[in-house]
Protein backbone atom coordinates (compact mmCIF):
# COMPACT_ATOMS: atom_id res chain seq x y z
CA UNK A 1 0.00 0.00 0.00
CA UNK A 2 2.77 2.45 0.92
CA UNK A 3 4.58 1.96 -2.40
CA UNK A 4 1.32 2.45 -4.32
CA UNK A 5 0.52 5.65 -2.43
CA UNK A 6 3.90 7.19 -3.15
CA UNK A 7 3.79 6.00 -6.74
CA UNK A 8 0.54 7.91 -7.16
CA UNK A 9 2.14 10.92 -5.49
CA UNK A 10 5.05 10.82 -7.95
CA UNK A 11 2.80 10.50 -11.02
CA UNK A 12 0.52 13.27 -9.77
CA UNK A 13 3.47 15.58 -9.16
CA UNK A 14 4.77 15.06 -12.70
CA UNK A 15 1.34 15.96 -14.09
CA UNK A 16 1.34 19.13 -11.97
CA UNK A 17 4.90 20.00 -12.99
CA UNK A 18 3.95 19.71 -16.65
CA UNK A 19 1.09 22.26 -16.48
CA UNK A 20 2.59 24.93 -14.22
CA UNK A 21 4.30 27.06 -16.89
CA UNK A 22 1.16 28.77 -18.30
CA UNK A 23 0.59 30.49 -14.96
CA UNK A 24 4.10 30.93 -13.62
CA UNK A 25 6.06 31.77 -16.79
CA UNK A 26 3.40 34.11 -18.20
CA UNK A 27 5.31 37.17 -17.02
CA UNK A 28 8.26 36.28 -19.32
CA UNK A 29 6.02 36.52 -22.38
CA UNK A 30 4.38 39.84 -21.50
CA UNK A 31 7.11 42.21 -22.81
CA UNK A 32 7.19 40.41 -26.19
CA UNK A 33 3.39 40.28 -26.45
CA UNK A 34 3.02 43.98 -25.57
CA UNK A 35 5.50 44.94 -28.28
CA UNK A 36 4.29 42.66 -31.09
CA UNK A 37 0.56 43.07 -30.50
CA UNK A 38 0.79 46.78 -29.45
CA UNK A 39 -1.05 46.25 -26.17
CA UNK A 40 -1.33 48.11 -22.88
CA UNK A 41 -0.58 46.27 -19.67
CA UNK A 42 -4.18 46.12 -18.30
CA UNK A 43 -5.57 44.66 -21.55
CA UNK A 44 -2.76 42.11 -21.79
CA UNK A 45 -3.14 41.06 -18.15
CA UNK A 46 -6.77 40.15 -18.85
CA UNK A 47 -5.28 37.07 -20.57
CA UNK A 48 -3.77 35.96 -17.27
CA UNK A 49 -7.02 36.63 -15.45
CA UNK A 50 -8.99 34.58 -17.99
CA UNK A 51 -6.55 31.69 -17.49
CA UNK A 52 -7.06 31.70 -13.72
CA UNK A 53 -10.78 32.55 -13.74
CA UNK A 54 -11.60 29.77 -16.20
CA UNK A 55 -9.32 27.39 -14.32
CA UNK A 56 -11.32 28.07 -11.17
CA UNK A 57 -14.78 28.72 -12.67
CA UNK A 58 -15.07 25.20 -14.02
CA UNK A 59 -13.44 23.56 -11.02
CA UNK A 60 -16.77 22.58 -9.33
CA UNK A 61 -17.80 20.81 -12.56
CA UNK A 62 -14.37 19.25 -12.82
CA UNK A 63 -14.66 18.09 -9.21
CA UNK A 64 -17.96 16.39 -10.07
CA UNK A 65 -16.53 14.83 -13.25
CA UNK A 66 -13.56 13.53 -11.23
CA UNK A 67 -15.98 11.30 -9.32
CA UNK A 68 -17.22 9.64 -12.52
CA UNK A 69 -14.21 9.51 -14.87
CA UNK A 70 -11.07 7.50 -14.19
CA UNK A 71 -8.13 9.77 -13.27
CA UNK A 72 -5.82 8.77 -16.10
CA UNK A 73 -8.42 9.73 -18.72
CA UNK A 74 -9.53 12.98 -17.08
CA UNK A 75 -6.08 14.25 -16.15
CA UNK A 76 -4.54 13.03 -19.41
CA UNK A 77 -7.13 15.05 -21.33
CA UNK A 78 -6.33 18.09 -19.19
CA UNK A 79 -2.59 18.06 -19.94
CA UNK A 80 -3.24 17.62 -23.66
CA UNK A 81 -5.60 20.61 -23.69
CA UNK A 82 -3.02 22.65 -21.74
CA UNK A 83 -0.26 21.84 -24.20
CA UNK A 84 -2.46 22.60 -27.19
CA UNK A 85 -3.35 25.98 -25.67
CA UNK A 86 0.30 27.04 -26.04
CA UNK A 87 0.63 25.61 -29.54
CA UNK A 88 -2.51 27.52 -30.56
CA UNK A 89 -1.42 30.72 -28.76
CA UNK A 90 1.80 30.71 -30.78
CA UNK A 91 -0.27 31.34 -33.93
CA UNK A 92 -2.29 34.36 -32.71
CA UNK A 93 -2.17 37.87 -34.16
CA UNK A 94 -4.92 39.50 -32.11
CA UNK A 95 -5.77 40.07 -28.47
CA UNK A 96 -9.09 38.23 -28.82
CA UNK A 97 -7.36 35.08 -30.07
CA UNK A 98 -4.82 35.32 -27.24
CA UNK A 99 -7.72 35.42 -24.80
CA UNK A 100 -9.29 32.35 -26.43
CA UNK A 101 -6.12 30.23 -26.63
CA UNK A 102 -3.77 31.08 -23.79
CA UNK A 103 -6.58 32.21 -21.49
CA UNK A 104 -9.71 30.13 -22.14
CA UNK A 105 -8.20 26.89 -23.45
CA UNK A 106 -5.29 27.03 -20.99
CA UNK A 107 -7.65 27.64 -18.08
CA UNK A 108 -9.80 24.63 -18.95
CA UNK A 109 -6.79 22.32 -19.25
CA UNK A 110 -4.93 23.42 -16.14
CA UNK A 111 -8.13 23.41 -14.08
CA UNK A 112 -8.89 19.79 -15.00
CA UNK A 113 -5.41 18.65 -13.98
CA UNK A 114 -5.13 20.74 -10.82
CA UNK A 115 -8.45 19.78 -9.23
CA UNK A 116 -8.13 16.18 -10.40
CA UNK A 117 -4.65 15.64 -8.94
CA UNK A 118 -5.26 17.37 -5.60
CA UNK A 119 -8.53 15.47 -5.07
CA UNK A 120 -6.91 12.16 -5.99
CA UNK A 121 -3.95 12.62 -3.65
CA UNK A 122 -6.22 13.49 -0.74
CA UNK A 123 -8.01 10.19 -1.40
CA UNK A 124 -4.72 8.31 -1.17
CA UNK A 125 -3.58 10.14 1.99
CA UNK A 126 -6.79 10.58 4.04
CA UNK A 127 -4.98 10.95 7.38
CA UNK A 128 -2.50 13.54 6.09
CA UNK A 129 -4.66 15.73 3.89
CA UNK A 130 -2.63 18.87 4.58
CA UNK A 131 0.57 17.19 3.44
CA UNK A 132 -1.10 15.53 0.44
CA UNK A 133 -2.76 18.72 -0.80
CA UNK A 134 0.50 20.56 -0.19
CA UNK A 135 2.58 18.08 -2.15
CA UNK A 136 0.18 18.17 -5.09
CA UNK A 137 0.11 21.95 -5.05
CA UNK A 138 3.92 21.99 -4.72
CA UNK A 139 4.24 20.26 -8.07
CA UNK A 140 2.21 23.04 -9.65
CA UNK A 141 4.14 25.74 -7.82
CA UNK A 142 7.60 24.34 -8.58
CA UNK A 143 7.15 23.06 -12.12
CA UNK A 144 8.12 26.32 -13.80
CA UNK A 145 11.42 26.16 -11.90
CA UNK A 146 12.51 23.65 -14.56
CA UNK A 147 11.31 25.73 -17.50
CA UNK A 148 12.04 29.37 -16.60
CA UNK A 149 15.65 29.56 -17.82
CA UNK A 150 15.10 27.29 -20.88
CA UNK A 151 12.08 29.35 -21.95
CA UNK A 152 13.95 32.64 -21.41
CA UNK A 153 16.93 31.38 -23.42
CA UNK A 154 14.83 29.97 -26.25
CA UNK A 155 12.80 33.19 -26.53
CA UNK A 156 16.02 35.16 -26.85
CA UNK A 157 17.27 32.81 -29.57
CA UNK A 158 14.11 31.83 -31.48
CA UNK A 159 11.31 34.16 -30.44
CA UNK A 160 8.23 33.62 -28.30
CA UNK A 161 6.18 31.81 -30.95
CA UNK A 162 8.62 28.95 -31.50
CA UNK A 163 9.12 28.73 -27.74
CA UNK A 164 5.41 28.28 -27.11
CA UNK A 165 5.12 25.53 -29.72
CA UNK A 166 8.06 23.53 -28.38
CA UNK A 167 7.11 23.81 -24.73
CA UNK A 168 3.42 23.27 -25.48
CA UNK A 169 4.28 19.90 -27.02
CA UNK A 170 6.51 19.08 -24.03
CA UNK A 171 3.64 19.86 -21.66
CA UNK A 172 1.30 17.50 -23.52
CA UNK A 173 3.74 14.60 -23.87
CA UNK A 174 5.18 14.70 -20.35
CA UNK A 175 1.84 15.06 -18.60
CA UNK A 176 0.09 12.41 -20.69
CA UNK A 177 2.74 9.78 -19.94
CA UNK A 178 2.52 10.47 -16.19
CA UNK A 179 -1.30 10.46 -16.23
CA UNK A 180 -1.32 6.88 -17.56
CA UNK A 181 -0.16 5.68 -14.13
CA UNK A 182 -2.92 7.34 -12.08
CA UNK A 183 -5.79 5.42 -10.49
CA UNK A 184 -8.01 5.61 -7.43
CA UNK A 185 -7.42 3.55 -4.29
CA UNK A 186 -9.68 0.52 -4.19
CA UNK A 187 -11.88 -0.24 -1.20
CA UNK A 188 -9.54 -2.94 0.12
CA UNK A 189 -6.50 -0.63 0.07
CA UNK A 190 -7.84 1.65 2.82
CA UNK A 191 -8.81 0.92 6.36
CA UNK A 192 -12.51 0.74 7.25
CA UNK A 193 -12.38 4.14 8.96
CA UNK A 194 -10.71 5.72 5.93
CA UNK A 195 -13.38 4.35 3.56
CA UNK A 196 -16.27 6.11 5.32
CA UNK A 197 -17.59 9.13 3.43
CA UNK A 198 -18.63 11.56 6.13
CA UNK A 199 -19.70 15.14 6.46
CA UNK A 200 -21.88 17.69 4.69
CA UNK A 201 -22.91 17.69 1.04
CA UNK A 202 -22.13 20.63 -1.23
CA UNK A 203 -25.57 22.21 -0.84
CA UNK A 204 -25.07 22.33 2.93
CA UNK A 205 -21.49 23.58 2.62
CA UNK A 206 -22.34 26.61 0.47
CA UNK A 207 -24.97 27.68 3.00
CA UNK A 208 -22.40 27.82 5.77
CA UNK A 209 -20.87 31.19 6.82
CA UNK A 210 -17.61 29.34 7.46
CA UNK A 211 -17.32 28.44 3.80
CA UNK A 212 -17.80 32.02 2.65
CA UNK A 213 -15.35 33.32 5.23
CA UNK A 214 -12.79 30.87 3.84
CA UNK A 215 -13.70 31.96 0.30
CA UNK A 216 -13.08 35.62 1.17
CA UNK A 217 -9.79 34.77 2.89
CA UNK A 218 -8.52 32.66 0.01
CA UNK A 219 -9.51 35.32 -2.55
CA UNK A 220 -7.72 38.01 -0.54
CA UNK A 221 -4.54 35.97 -0.22
CA UNK A 222 -4.69 34.90 -3.88
CA UNK A 223 -4.79 38.57 -4.91
CA UNK A 224 -1.38 39.41 -3.45
CA UNK A 225 0.37 36.33 -4.81
CA UNK A 226 -1.12 36.55 -8.28
CA UNK A 227 -0.30 40.26 -8.43
CA UNK A 228 3.39 39.38 -8.02
CA UNK A 229 3.13 36.34 -10.34
CA UNK A 230 1.55 38.30 -13.20
CA UNK A 231 3.43 41.60 -12.77
CA UNK A 232 6.93 40.45 -11.78
CA UNK A 233 8.52 41.35 -15.12
CA UNK A 234 6.95 44.83 -15.03
CA UNK A 235 8.01 45.37 -11.42
CA UNK A 236 11.58 44.32 -12.28
CA UNK A 237 11.62 46.65 -15.30
CA UNK A 238 10.30 49.60 -13.28
CA UNK A 239 12.92 49.03 -10.60
CA UNK A 240 15.72 48.77 -13.18
CA UNK A 241 16.40 45.14 -12.26
CA UNK A 242 15.17 43.23 -15.32
CA UNK A 243 18.41 43.29 -17.30
CA UNK A 244 20.90 43.17 -14.43
CA UNK A 245 22.99 40.15 -13.45
CA UNK A 246 22.99 38.51 -10.01
CA UNK A 247 25.59 35.82 -9.26
CA UNK A 248 26.33 35.54 -12.98
CA UNK A 249 22.67 35.03 -13.98
CA UNK A 250 19.95 37.34 -15.29
CA UNK A 251 18.09 38.76 -12.29
CA UNK A 252 14.51 38.25 -13.56
CA UNK A 253 14.64 34.53 -14.48
CA UNK A 254 16.77 33.90 -11.38
CA UNK A 255 14.11 35.53 -9.20
CA UNK A 256 11.41 33.52 -10.95
CA UNK A 257 13.32 30.27 -10.41
CA UNK A 258 13.84 31.02 -6.72
CA UNK A 259 10.16 31.96 -6.46
CA UNK A 260 9.14 28.59 -7.91
CA UNK A 261 11.32 26.75 -5.39
CA UNK A 262 9.87 28.71 -2.46
CA UNK A 263 6.35 28.47 -3.88
CA UNK A 264 6.68 24.71 -4.08
CA UNK A 265 8.39 24.07 -0.76
CA UNK A 266 5.94 26.17 1.23
CA UNK A 267 2.94 24.04 0.27
CA UNK A 268 3.92 20.68 1.78
CA UNK A 269 5.92 22.41 4.54
CA UNK A 270 3.04 24.47 5.89
CA UNK A 271 0.63 21.63 5.14
CA UNK A 272 2.74 19.35 7.33
CA UNK A 273 3.01 22.02 10.05
CA UNK A 274 -0.76 22.54 10.00
CA UNK A 275 -1.33 18.79 10.48
CA UNK A 276 0.49 19.23 13.81
CA UNK A 277 -0.23 22.69 15.24
CA UNK A 278 -3.61 23.40 13.62
CA UNK A 279 -4.79 25.03 10.41
CA UNK A 280 -5.68 28.50 11.68
CA UNK A 281 -2.50 29.08 13.67
CA UNK A 282 -0.46 28.02 10.65
CA UNK A 283 -2.47 30.41 8.46
CA UNK A 284 -1.80 33.29 10.83
CA UNK A 285 1.96 32.66 10.80
CA UNK A 286 2.19 32.19 7.03
CA UNK A 287 -0.03 35.13 6.07
CA UNK A 288 1.85 37.52 8.35
CA UNK A 289 5.11 36.28 6.81
CA UNK A 290 3.70 37.23 3.41
CA UNK A 291 2.80 40.73 4.62
CA UNK A 292 6.24 41.35 6.12
CA UNK A 293 7.98 39.97 3.03
CA UNK A 294 5.98 42.22 0.68
CA UNK A 295 6.75 45.29 2.79
CA UNK A 296 10.49 44.52 2.83
CA UNK A 297 10.53 43.64 -0.87
CA UNK A 298 8.96 46.86 -2.11
CA UNK A 299 11.12 48.88 0.25
CA UNK A 300 14.40 47.24 -0.78
CA UNK A 301 13.61 46.21 -4.35
CA UNK A 302 16.11 48.57 -5.96
CA UNK A 303 18.93 46.32 -4.71
CA UNK A 304 19.30 43.44 -7.23
CA UNK A 305 20.32 40.72 -4.74
CA UNK A 306 17.60 41.67 -2.26
CA UNK A 307 15.06 41.86 -5.07
CA UNK A 308 15.84 38.24 -5.96
CA UNK A 309 15.99 36.90 -2.40
CA UNK A 310 12.95 38.72 -1.02
CA UNK A 311 10.80 37.72 -3.98
CA UNK A 312 11.41 34.14 -2.84
CA UNK A 313 10.32 34.96 0.71
CA UNK A 314 7.13 36.53 -0.69
CA UNK A 315 6.21 33.24 -2.33
CA UNK A 316 7.21 31.29 0.78
CA UNK A 317 4.44 33.16 2.60
CA UNK A 318 1.88 32.84 -0.18
CA UNK A 319 1.84 29.44 -1.88
CA UNK A 320 0.68 27.53 1.20
CA UNK A 321 -2.90 28.70 0.63
CA UNK A 322 -3.21 25.82 -1.81
CA UNK A 323 -2.56 23.28 0.93
CA UNK A 324 -4.09 24.98 3.98
CA UNK A 325 -7.49 25.87 2.50
CA UNK A 326 -8.36 22.49 0.92
CA UNK A 327 -7.24 20.65 4.07
CA UNK A 328 -9.21 23.01 6.34
CA UNK A 329 -12.27 22.68 4.11
CA UNK A 330 -12.21 18.87 4.24
CA UNK A 331 -11.46 18.84 7.97
CA UNK A 332 -14.54 21.00 8.53
CA UNK A 333 -17.11 19.64 6.10
CA UNK A 334 -15.91 16.09 5.52
CA UNK A 335 -15.13 13.83 2.61
CA UNK A 336 -18.62 13.25 1.16
CA UNK A 337 -18.34 15.94 -1.54
CA UNK A 338 -14.72 16.94 -0.97
CA UNK A 339 -13.78 17.31 -4.65
CA UNK A 340 -16.81 19.43 -5.52
CA UNK A 341 -16.51 21.50 -2.34
CA UNK A 342 -12.88 22.32 -3.08
CA UNK A 343 -13.79 23.08 -6.69
CA UNK A 344 -16.13 25.82 -5.48
CA UNK A 345 -13.65 27.18 -2.96
CA UNK A 346 -10.93 27.16 -5.62
CA UNK A 347 -12.97 29.74 -7.55
CA UNK A 348 -11.63 32.25 -5.01
CA UNK A 349 -8.37 32.18 -6.94
CA UNK A 350 -10.29 33.52 -9.95
CA UNK A 351 -11.37 36.54 -7.92
CA UNK A 352 -7.74 37.03 -6.90
CA UNK A 353 -6.63 36.85 -10.53
CA UNK A 354 -8.91 39.73 -11.50
CA UNK A 355 -7.84 41.89 -8.57
CA UNK A 356 -4.16 40.98 -8.85
CA UNK A 357 -3.99 41.04 -12.66
CA UNK A 358 -5.68 43.75 -14.75
CA UNK A 359 -6.96 45.79 -11.78
CA UNK A 360 -3.49 45.90 -10.20
CA UNK A 361 -2.02 46.92 -13.58
CA UNK A 362 -4.69 49.62 -13.91
CA UNK A 363 -3.97 50.97 -10.40
CA UNK A 364 -0.26 51.02 -11.21
CA UNK A 365 -0.87 53.05 -14.37
CA UNK A 366 -3.52 55.30 -12.75
CA UNK A 367 -1.04 56.33 -10.03
CA UNK A 368 1.65 57.31 -12.51
CA UNK A 369 3.58 54.05 -12.45
CA UNK A 370 3.71 53.90 -8.65
CA UNK A 371 3.70 50.40 -7.13
CA UNK A 372 3.20 51.76 -3.59
CA UNK A 373 -0.64 51.75 -3.62
CA UNK A 374 -0.73 48.28 -5.19
CA UNK A 375 1.55 46.82 -2.53
CA UNK A 376 -0.28 48.67 0.24
CA UNK A 377 -3.53 46.96 -0.77
CA UNK A 378 -1.82 43.56 -0.93
CA UNK A 379 -0.11 43.97 2.46
CA UNK A 380 -3.32 45.18 4.09
CA UNK A 381 -5.17 42.18 2.70
CA UNK A 382 -2.55 39.79 4.09
CA UNK A 383 -2.74 41.30 7.57
CA UNK A 384 -6.54 41.24 7.51
CA UNK A 385 -6.60 37.58 6.46
CA UNK A 386 -4.06 36.55 9.10
CA UNK A 387 -6.21 38.23 11.75
CA UNK A 388 -9.40 36.60 10.47
CA UNK A 389 -7.79 33.15 10.53
CA UNK A 390 -7.06 33.24 14.25
CA UNK A 391 -9.72 35.59 15.61
CA UNK A 392 -12.74 34.58 13.52
CA UNK A 393 -12.26 31.34 11.56
CA UNK A 394 -10.78 29.41 14.51
CA UNK A 395 -13.68 29.94 16.94
CA UNK A 396 -16.28 29.53 14.17
CA UNK A 397 -14.86 26.17 13.19
CA UNK A 398 -14.66 25.02 16.81
CA UNK A 399 -18.33 25.79 17.35
CA UNK A 400 -19.33 24.12 14.09
CA UNK A 401 -17.34 20.96 14.82
CA UNK A 402 -18.78 20.74 18.34
CA UNK A 403 -22.35 21.03 17.01
CA UNK A 404 -21.81 18.59 14.17
CA UNK A 405 -19.79 16.01 16.11
CA UNK A 406 -17.65 15.52 13.00
CA UNK A 407 -14.35 13.77 13.35
CA UNK A 408 -12.14 12.88 10.44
Amino acid sequence: MTAKKWGQMAAGLICMLSISSPQYVWTLFTPHLRTELSLGAPALQVTFSILIVVQTLFSPVQGWIARHVVPRVLIGAGVIVTGLSWVAAAQVHSLAMLYMTYGLLGGIGTGIVYVGVVSLLMEWFPENRGMAAGMGAAGYGMGAMLTTFPIAHMMAASGWRSTMVVFGLLIAVTGTVAACFLYRPDAHALSTRQQVLWGANTAQVVRSPIFWLMFFMMATMATSGLMVTSQLAQIAADKGIAHLMVWGMAALPLAMTLDRIANGLTRPMFGWISDRIGRELTMTIAFMLEAVALACWIGLSSHPVLFVLLSGVVFLGWGEIFSLFPATLTDTFGTRDASRNYGILYMAQGVGAILGGPLAAWLHEATGGNWGPVFACAIGGDILTATLAFAVLRPMRKRYMARSHIHS
